[in-house]
């Protein structure tokens, strides 16, 4: 390595003072989220007012506007819970209590605002504190390579922790950072992924692997190919754009059909995996997939697979015989062990596939009614008026309407069709 290294102390109103110059920064791009406890807080309030020595804070010193700014690369957790615990903004919300052994005959559970005014001392000693700090400067990459082995012991950084201080600057992880953020509050509601799994960036991986395998066509294998992806992909901005569009489509799809999947097994991320994908080709392949009767019984289908696999490890784990009733002792098989390999995939796809697209018709691939079907509907009509509102139309002025809207299914054919005027034509819309 080419980094140069300081080793020093700073006191604990040095270092306040230093963030809220915005000179300490908590999240540099290699960062994790907090993962400590409130407990892990706590308990590191009392070490500091017991005096107890805590390991090295290593900080990353680069230069911004001419002055030096320190990137946090071990010490996060520390640094967060002593600004939090002093109602340093933006924290000032998360201020919490800490049990201080103070002999004053007064309550023993503490807040800072109440120490600063009753034990000015004990105040003082804590801003006083020094912590032994350690200020590296030299390539970024080898900072992050740092990052990586010193987070190796403790609470280890996750593979989506290790590949987002890797990859932080790839536009590809980027992305997926913001649609996992954006679409946080859905993993939660139907249960894809617990805070926890979010916290340590596991909405970034599984939103990745979802892109990505947009970007090439099909699952892939999660082990051997996500890193080499991210890391190497050159990826321009307009592919990225219309993955990121393909993306998003999908979601809103599987939203609306399946409105309370968390009630199914196929709402853990790694089959929910396998159905965002099943649900990409079949919007790919132009099925009509947003109708919402045809929606609910694809649902109920999902429910009958959820339940009989969920019988079926029953089962086998009491020791029971099976009976025989694929697919789900073949279903059960594709999520056990090694399940993020592309044939495992692959295999679980294919059982959903052939449950989902006979529900499904595909679009009339031709949408505007012919001149010839304009003109045979138009002299086949007696009345020549609008079905909807009965005025009577001209030549000039009338349209063709699907009967059954073209965008749940309707053919562009004469028994699909009726006479109608433009604005009640465009007042209907896509209702049947």
């Amino acid at each position: 390595m080419t980094l140069a290294t300081t080793y020093g102390t700073r006191t604990i109103d040095e270092l306040v003072l230093l963030y809220r110059n915005g000179r300490i920064e908590l999240q540099p791009g290699f960062q994790r989220k907090s993962v400590w406890s409130l407990a892990d807080r706590k308990r590191l309030i009392q070490s500091i007012v017991s005096g107890y020595p805590l390991p090295n804070l290593f900080l990353y010193k680069r230069t911004s506007d001419g002055k030096p700014v320190y990137d946090v690369i071990d010490g996060k957790q520390r640094l967060e819970s002593i600004f939090m615990f002093m109602g340093e903004k933006p924290f000032y919300k998360k201020t919490f209590n800490v049990r201080l052994d103070i002999d004053l005959n007064k309550p023993t559970l503490w807040k800072w605002h109440s120490l600063r005014k009753q034990v000015p001392s004990i105040c003082a000693a804590f801003q006083g504190f020094k912590l032994q700090t350690v200020e590296i400067e030299g390539n970024l990459a080898e900072i992050v390579d740092l990052f990586v082995r010193i987070n190796a012991t403790g609470k280890r950084l996750t593979s989506a922790e290790k590949r987002n201080a890797r990859f932080f600057q790839s536009k590809f992880l980027k992305k997926a950072r913001i649609l996992a953020n954006r679409y946080e509050r859905y993993l939660l509601e139907q249960k894809i992924l617990s805070r926890g799994q979010l916290d340590r960036m596991k909405g970034i991986e599984l939103f990745s692997e979802l892109l990505m395998s947009i970007l090439q066509g099909h699952p892939i294998n999660k082990k051997l190919a996500l890193d080499r992806a991210i890391g190497n992909y050159s990826i321009n901005g307009h592919t990225l754009k219309r993955v990121e569009k393909e993306f998003v489509q999908t979601l809103k799809l599987i939203q609306r059909m399946f409105p309370n999947l968390r009630e199914t097994r196929l709402r853990n991320s790694v089959e929910f995996y396998t159905l965002f994908l099943v649900v990409w080709e079949m919007y790919k392949e132009g099925l009509v997939i947003g109708d919402r009767k045809r929606s609910q019984i694809a649902f109920e289908l999902l429910k009958h697979l959820s339940h009989g696999v969920d019988e079926v490890f029953v089962s086998q784990r009491e020791g029971k015989t099976v009976r025989p009733g694929p697919p789900y002792s073949d279903y059960l098989v594709t999520v056990r062990g090694t399940t993020d390999t592309a044939p495992q995939r692959e295999a679980r796809a294919k059982i959903i596939r052939s449950l989902l697209r006979p529900v499904f018709e595909i679009k009339d691939s031709k949408r505007i009614f012919s001149p010839e079907q304009r003109r045979i509907l138009w002299n086949s009509d007696v009345h020549r008026k609008c079905t909807s509102c009965g005025r009577r139309l001209t030549w000039d002025d009338f349209t063709i309407d699907h009967v059954v809207a073209y965008a749940h299914g309707g053919r562009t054919q004469l028994n699909n069709a009726q006479l109608m005027c433009r604005s009640c034509n465009s007042r209907k819309g896509a209702r049947s």
